[in-house]
Protein backbone atom coordinates (compact mmCIF):
# COMPACT_ATOMS: atom_id res chain seq x y z
CA UNK A 1 0.00 0.00 0.00
CA UNK A 2 1.13 3.53 -0.75
CA UNK A 3 1.62 5.97 2.12
CA UNK A 4 2.92 9.51 2.57
CA UNK A 5 5.73 10.15 5.05
CA UNK A 6 6.11 13.77 6.18
CA UNK A 7 9.33 14.11 8.20
CA UNK A 8 11.95 16.89 7.96
CA UNK A 9 14.80 15.05 9.71
CA UNK A 10 16.85 13.60 6.85
CA UNK A 11 18.37 10.70 8.80
CA UNK A 12 15.12 9.68 10.45
CA UNK A 13 13.10 10.11 7.27
CA UNK A 14 15.50 8.00 5.25
CA UNK A 15 15.44 5.26 7.89
CA UNK A 16 11.65 5.27 8.12
CA UNK A 17 11.24 5.16 4.36
CA UNK A 18 13.70 2.29 3.98
CA UNK A 19 12.24 0.35 6.90
CA UNK A 20 8.64 0.73 5.78
CA UNK A 21 9.56 -0.26 2.23
CA UNK A 22 11.14 -3.44 3.62
CA UNK A 23 7.81 -4.12 5.33
CA UNK A 24 5.81 -3.88 2.12
CA UNK A 25 4.83 -0.20 1.94
CA UNK A 26 5.26 2.11 -1.04
CA UNK A 27 6.52 5.34 0.53
CA UNK A 28 6.52 8.91 -0.79
CA UNK A 29 8.57 11.21 1.47
CA UNK A 30 8.19 14.98 1.86
CA UNK A 31 10.05 17.26 4.27
CA UNK A 32 7.76 20.27 4.75
CA UNK A 33 4.24 20.89 5.91
CA UNK A 34 3.29 22.74 2.74
CA UNK A 35 4.28 19.78 0.55
CA UNK A 36 2.56 17.35 2.89
CA UNK A 37 -0.72 19.23 2.63
CA UNK A 38 -0.38 19.53 -1.14
CA UNK A 39 0.19 15.79 -1.58
CA UNK A 40 -2.52 14.73 0.84
CA UNK A 41 -5.06 16.89 -0.95
CA UNK A 42 -4.06 15.57 -4.38
CA UNK A 43 -3.04 11.90 -4.09
CA UNK A 44 -5.03 8.82 -2.95
CA UNK A 45 -2.72 7.54 -0.24
CA UNK A 46 -3.77 4.64 1.97
CA UNK A 47 -2.43 6.44 5.06
CA UNK A 48 0.01 9.13 6.18
CA UNK A 49 2.75 9.35 8.81
CA UNK A 50 2.87 13.00 9.82
CA UNK A 51 5.54 14.65 11.95
CA UNK A 52 4.28 17.69 13.85
CA UNK A 53 7.47 19.76 13.82
CA UNK A 54 7.58 20.38 10.07
CA UNK A 55 9.03 23.52 8.47
CA UNK A 56 6.80 25.79 6.42
CA UNK A 57 3.56 24.63 8.00
CA UNK A 58 3.27 22.88 11.32
CA UNK A 59 2.01 19.31 11.13
CA UNK A 60 -0.93 20.11 13.39
CA UNK A 61 -2.01 22.85 10.97
CA UNK A 62 -1.61 20.45 8.05
CA UNK A 63 -3.81 17.90 9.81
CA UNK A 64 -6.51 20.45 10.57
CA UNK A 65 -6.42 21.80 7.00
CA UNK A 66 -6.84 18.44 5.27
CA UNK A 67 -9.67 17.44 7.59
CA UNK A 68 -11.47 20.70 6.82
CA UNK A 69 -10.96 19.91 3.12
CA UNK A 70 -12.65 16.52 3.55
CA UNK A 71 -9.53 14.34 3.29
CA UNK A 72 -10.40 11.24 5.29
CA UNK A 73 -7.36 8.99 4.97
CA UNK A 74 -5.90 7.61 8.24
CA UNK A 75 -3.18 9.83 9.73
CA UNK A 76 -0.63 8.59 12.23
CA UNK A 77 1.06 11.47 14.02
CA UNK A 78 4.74 10.86 14.74
CA UNK A 79 6.26 13.40 17.10
CA UNK A 80 8.66 14.19 19.92
CA UNK A 81 5.89 16.12 21.72
CA UNK A 82 4.90 13.70 24.45
CA UNK A 83 2.89 15.99 26.74
CA UNK A 84 -0.72 14.88 27.27
CA UNK A 85 -2.19 18.21 26.02
CA UNK A 86 -0.25 17.80 22.75
CA UNK A 87 -1.59 14.29 22.29
CA UNK A 88 -5.12 15.42 23.01
CA UNK A 89 -4.83 18.31 20.56
CA UNK A 90 -3.51 16.00 17.85
CA UNK A 91 -6.33 13.50 18.27
CA UNK A 92 -8.94 16.26 18.43
CA UNK A 93 -7.50 17.77 15.23
CA UNK A 94 -8.20 14.57 13.33
CA UNK A 95 -5.29 12.20 13.97
CA UNK A 96 -6.19 8.51 14.00
CA UNK A 97 -3.18 7.45 16.04
CA UNK A 98 -0.41 9.22 17.93
CA UNK A 99 3.11 7.83 18.44
CA UNK A 100 5.99 9.44 20.33
CA UNK A 101 9.51 9.14 18.92
CA UNK A 102 11.52 6.96 18.92
CA UNK A 103 9.34 4.14 17.63
CA UNK A 104 10.02 0.55 16.65
CA UNK A 105 9.54 0.05 12.91
CA UNK A 106 7.59 -3.18 13.34
CA UNK A 107 5.18 -1.39 15.66
CA UNK A 108 4.84 1.52 13.23
CA UNK A 109 4.06 -0.89 10.37
CA UNK A 110 1.52 -2.75 12.50
CA UNK A 111 -0.21 0.48 13.50
CA UNK A 112 -0.42 1.56 9.86
CA UNK A 113 -1.89 -1.78 8.79
CA UNK A 114 -4.48 -1.52 11.55
CA UNK A 115 -5.43 2.03 10.55
CA UNK A 116 -5.87 1.04 6.92
CA UNK A 117 -7.96 -2.02 7.85
CA UNK A 118 -10.29 0.06 9.97
CA UNK A 119 -10.58 2.73 7.28
CA UNK A 120 -11.87 0.02 4.92
CA UNK A 121 -14.26 -1.49 7.46
CA UNK A 122 -12.08 -4.56 8.05
CA UNK A 123 -11.94 -5.95 11.58
CA UNK A 124 -9.79 -9.02 11.02
CA UNK A 125 -6.01 -9.00 10.61
CA UNK A 126 -6.19 -11.25 7.53
CA UNK A 127 -8.14 -10.39 4.38
CA UNK A 128 -10.15 -13.08 2.63
CA UNK A 129 -12.32 -13.78 -0.41
CA UNK A 130 -13.56 -17.14 -1.65
CA UNK A 131 -10.85 -19.54 -0.43
CA UNK A 132 -8.09 -16.91 -0.65
CA UNK A 133 -6.53 -15.60 2.58
CA UNK A 134 -3.98 -12.79 2.64
CA UNK A 135 -1.93 -12.01 5.75
CA UNK A 136 -0.65 -8.40 5.48
CA UNK A 137 1.82 -8.74 8.36
CA UNK A 138 3.47 -11.94 7.19
CA UNK A 139 2.92 -10.99 3.52
CA UNK A 140 1.67 -14.48 2.71
CA UNK A 141 -1.24 -15.73 0.61
CA UNK A 142 -2.98 -19.10 0.72
CA UNK A 143 -5.62 -20.66 -1.52
CA UNK A 144 -7.62 -23.40 0.15
CA UNK A 145 -4.93 -23.52 2.84
CA UNK A 146 -2.10 -24.02 0.34
CA UNK A 147 0.59 -21.28 0.13
CA UNK A 148 0.70 -19.36 -3.15
CA UNK A 149 3.88 -17.56 -4.21
CA UNK A 150 3.19 -14.01 -5.41
CA UNK A 151 5.59 -11.29 -6.46
CA UNK A 152 5.66 -8.16 -4.31
CA UNK A 153 3.60 -6.22 -6.83
CA UNK A 154 1.07 -9.06 -7.20
CA UNK A 155 0.70 -9.18 -3.43
CA UNK A 156 0.12 -5.42 -3.24
CA UNK A 157 -2.45 -5.58 -6.03
CA UNK A 158 -4.35 -8.42 -4.38
CA UNK A 159 -4.33 -6.54 -1.07
CA UNK A 160 -5.73 -3.46 -2.83
CA UNK A 161 -8.54 -5.51 -4.37
CA UNK A 162 -9.37 -7.19 -1.04
CA UNK A 163 -9.47 -3.88 0.83
CA UNK A 164 -11.78 -2.49 -1.86
CA UNK A 165 -13.95 -5.57 -2.43
CA UNK A 166 -17.13 -4.69 -4.31
CA UNK A 167 -15.68 -1.47 -5.69
CA UNK A 168 -14.62 -1.00 -9.32
CA UNK A 169 -11.05 0.30 -9.59
CA UNK A 170 -9.67 1.88 -12.74
CA UNK A 171 -6.19 1.16 -14.05
CA UNK A 172 -5.06 4.66 -13.02
CA UNK A 173 -6.34 4.12 -9.49
CA UNK A 174 -4.55 0.80 -9.23
CA UNK A 175 -1.30 2.33 -10.48
CA UNK A 176 -1.59 5.08 -7.87
CA UNK A 177 -1.97 2.46 -5.14
CA UNK A 178 0.93 0.34 -6.37
CA UNK A 179 3.70 2.76 -7.34
CA UNK A 180 5.48 5.50 -5.43
CA UNK A 181 7.42 8.41 -6.91
CA UNK A 182 10.17 7.59 -9.36
CA UNK A 183 9.05 4.04 -10.06
CA UNK A 184 8.68 3.27 -13.75
CA UNK A 185 5.25 1.96 -14.73
CA UNK A 186 4.88 -0.06 -17.93
CA UNK A 187 1.79 0.78 -19.95
CA UNK A 188 0.31 -2.71 -19.44
CA UNK A 189 1.68 -3.40 -15.95
CA UNK A 190 -1.71 -3.64 -14.24
CA UNK A 191 -3.08 -5.95 -16.92
CA UNK A 192 -0.06 -8.25 -16.55
CA UNK A 193 -0.39 -8.40 -12.76
CA UNK A 194 -4.14 -9.09 -12.99
CA UNK A 195 -3.45 -11.89 -15.50
CA UNK A 196 -0.89 -13.43 -13.13
CA UNK A 197 -3.28 -13.26 -10.17
CA UNK A 198 -6.00 -14.98 -12.17
CA UNK A 199 -3.57 -17.67 -13.26
CA UNK A 200 -2.38 -18.34 -9.71
CA UNK A 201 -5.61 -17.82 -7.77
CA UNK A 202 -8.37 -18.68 -10.23
CA UNK A 203 -10.10 -16.92 -13.13
CA UNK A 204 -13.23 -15.91 -11.19
CA UNK A 205 -11.57 -13.91 -8.41
CA UNK A 206 -11.09 -10.60 -10.26
CA UNK A 207 -13.73 -9.38 -12.69
CA UNK A 208 -13.16 -7.09 -15.65
CA UNK A 209 -15.68 -4.26 -15.87
CA UNK A 210 -15.47 -3.43 -19.55
CA UNK A 211 -14.46 0.12 -20.28
CA UNK A 212 -13.95 0.94 -16.59
CA UNK A 213 -11.52 -1.33 -14.76
CA UNK A 214 -11.47 -4.30 -12.41
CA UNK A 215 -13.35 -5.47 -9.35
CA UNK A 216 -13.05 -8.19 -6.75
CA UNK A 217 -16.61 -9.09 -5.76
CA UNK A 218 -17.57 -9.29 -2.10
CA UNK A 219 -18.21 -12.83 -0.89
CA UNK A 220 -21.74 -13.76 -1.80
CA UNK A 221 -21.93 -11.25 -4.67
CA UNK A 222 -21.91 -12.19 -8.32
Amino acid sequence: MRILLAEDDALLGDGLRAGLRQRGFQVDWVRSGDLAEQELRAEPYAAAVLDLGLPGKDGMDVLAAIRRAGVTLPVLVLTARDAVPDRIRGLDSGADDYVVKPIDLDELAARLRALVRRAHGQTQECLAAQDIVLDPAARTVTKGGTPVALSGREFDLLQTFLLNAGRVLTRDQLEQHLYSWGQEVDSNAVEVHVHNLRRKLGPTLIHTVRGVGYMLAKDGAA
